[in-house]
């Protein structure tokens, strides 16, 4: 039987960010329920190719990084720019030379060998909300991929919004030359409707969950949590999960994302409220990592945080330190007992251990994804409630937790066996062999 080489793009490991690692992992576990031989390949942008160790549920598998550059210098064999114009040119040629071509350039090499092509784009940055060059970042190796003749499977994530006229071109050429489309939000199956048109084809435009639901928590090795883990707090524990993206007010740091709610001084509260109001004890969790070089570290902030408020709250404000991997950060938050969080991976990892917790959104993403688990109802949006207002959503929430838990209980399996066969069913769709 011939291998199976699945091509997967938008994703990789080894980043500071464990929404895009959490979506790696969960893609990669969905893939090796299907096919447990699959041989797995990334095509990413970095300096130098990687090969990851994987830690699947029943083996360590490798997968490779196949490194491409976004850069300025064409020179470079593998920079993305030259890669779509030989691909292009290569279409003009007899079959039996491009063959012979392809072989010699490593990345167009892979393409044309993947048995299946498929596409995270970060989860949502097949958009221009982060701006253009963010948009080209996901946008090029999807379309170095069709330029060789290949069709892609959008695996479940955000789609757009496509917000100038410049994203919205190109992306319909995408979108229109798709195998296979799958939303993570029923929202957006119907903002894809209304994008394409008569292009819009309903057999191939389909709903799954976020991949991330799959991502098995594994206890670190080391793990600090400023003494937490040793004396286990008597009060409930809320973890709280502080986006530094918010806190420097989004990548223009001018209110970016148009939060209603002062970030800052949001989290100030809530601490205050969970502690001496709710008797609570809490734990700052990072998601994304990175040291003060990196504006939108989650670890910077939550440090920051940690050190001006440790001594008025004492041990009842307790800091994950260290940097861990999607799954290590996913059994940290599987501690707690609440969760509270604003990058939407960070929550899921808690729903996804049926942990009561409120989503403080900053997009449109957060809310259709919890809705398609039944606890939209508990997302804070910051961009239309004020802080007393997002403050209520947390009472409530924690009011009403043990029904929260129960619900979830019984969603989560179901989401989880549904994720499991996205690729099963991807192959069925296109005619391929399982």
């Amino acid at each position: 039987m011939k291998e199976k080489r699945i091509l997967l793009l938008g994703a990789t490991f080894g980043t500071e960010n464990m929404g895009v690692s959490a979506l790696t992992a969960g893609s990669i576990e969905a893939c090796l329920h299907t096919w447990p031989d699959a041989k797995i390949l990334l095509l990413d942008y970095e300096k130098t190719p990687v090969v990851f160790q994987f830690n699947s549920t029943n083996r360590p598998v490798p997968v490779e990084l196949l490194n491409m550059r976004f850069s300025k210098r064409l020179y470079l064999r593998n920079n993305i720019a030259i890669l779509i114009i030989l691909a292009a040119v290569l279409r003009l040629v007899p079959s039996r030379l491009r063959r012979s071509i392809t072989m010699r350039n490593r990345y167009l090499n892979e393409i044309d060998w993947a048995y299946l092509v498929v596409s995270l784009s970060g989860g949502d940055s097949f958009s221009d909300i982060y701006g253009l060059q963010r948009f080209f970042y996901s946008y090029l190796p999807m379309l170095l991929v069709q330029v060789t003749g290949k069709r892609i499977v959008f695996l479940p994530q955000t789609l757009g919004p496509f917000n100038g006229w410049v994203a919205r071109v190109l992306a319909r050429f995408i979108l229109k030359n798709a195998a296979l489309v799958y939303s993570r939000d029923l929202v957006g199956l119907d903002e894809m409707r209304e994008f394409l048109g008569n292009h819009f084809d309903p057999e191939l435009f389909r709903f799954c969950y976020d991949v991330g639901f799959v991502v098995s928590p594994v206890r670190p090795e080391k793990m600090d949590l400023s003494g937490f883990e040793d004396r286990r707090p008597h009060s409930p524990t809320v973890g709280l999960n502080v986006s530094g993206l918010l806190w420097m007010g989004g990548y223009k740091q001018n209110n970016q994302f148009g939060l209603k709610a002062d970030y800052r001084l949001l989290v100030e509260r809530l601490i205050h409220h969970l502690i001496h109001e709710k008797n609570m004890s809490v734990l700052l969790i990072p998601h994304v990592f990175g040291d003060v070089r990196s504006p939108e570290s989650d670890q910077v902030a939550c440090e920051t945080l940690h050190r001006a408020l440790q001594v008025k709250y004492g041990d009842r404000l307790n800091l994950a330190r260290g940097r861990y991997d999607q799954s290590e950060i996913k059994y940290i938050i599987g501690l707690c007992d609440f969760f509270i969080g604003s990058r939407m991976h960070a929550c899921i990892a808690a729903l996804s251990q049926n942990i009561p917790t409120v989503p403080v959104a900053y997009s449109k993403k957060f809310i259709g994804v919890m809705e398609t688990i039944g606890v939209d109802s508990y997302v804070a949006d910051a961009r239309t409630m004020d802080e007393g207002e997002i403050l209520s959503i947390a009472d409530r929430a924690w009011a009403e937790k043990d029904k929260i838990r129960r619900h979830l209980e019984g969603k989560i399996p179901e989401v989880k066996a549904r994720i499991l066969r996205i690729y099963e069913e991807a192959a069925a769709t296109l005619g391929m062999e399982k």
